[in-house]
């Protein structure tokens, strides 16, 4: 398969049309960039030139992240923090990032995510339905101590 060559400033824009499309972070762009066998410093220049005009902003990378991840999906910290770690986003912007979700929204969420499992898994012991409801938290991401507070209310 022939690949079609561009010249740098189609790639160049080909790559601001990426991170237009929707926040990317670094890794995310570099990993697209492959696609053009560029050299380093070709590279490095679209790098620059992305984060210079704006296109390529990690920490408002991070905070649209946050937010889609907890609002839409309902994924918990931790599995918001795993997913972002592989995507090589650092823990102190992690950390800095986190005050996108809304303590209470996060115990509301948690809460009736709870509930809604909890009720659809009827027909075992009380402790087995606790159980389950509180691995499918885990799995989602979410606190194990955040749970308990859930279940102690």
């Amino acid at each position: 398969m022939d690949k079609k060559s561009y010249t740098f400033e189609e790639i160049k824009q080909k790559l601001v049309n990426y991170c237009v499309y929707q926040d990317r972070c670094h890794a995310e762009v570099e990993q697209k960039m492959k696609e053009f066998m560029l050299i380093n410093e070709a590279k490095e220049e679209i790098l620059l030139y992305l984060i210079q005009e704006n296109y390529l902003n990690e920490e408002r990378f991070v905070r649209s992240y946050i937010r889609g991840k907890f609002y839409i999906k309902h994924w918990g910290r931790n599995k918001i923090r795993m997913n972002l770690k592989q995507k090589q986003i650092s823990e102190k912007l992690i950390q800095s990032c986190f005050n996108e979700i809304d303590e209470d929204d996060y115990f509301k969420t948690l809460k009736k995510m709870f509930d809604d499992h909890y009720s659809k898994s009827s027909g075992l012991k009380e402790y087995q339905r606790k159980t389950k409801t509180i691995s499918y938290l885990i799995g989602k991401g979410y606190e194990y101590e955040i749970i308990l507070q859930v279940l102690e209310n």
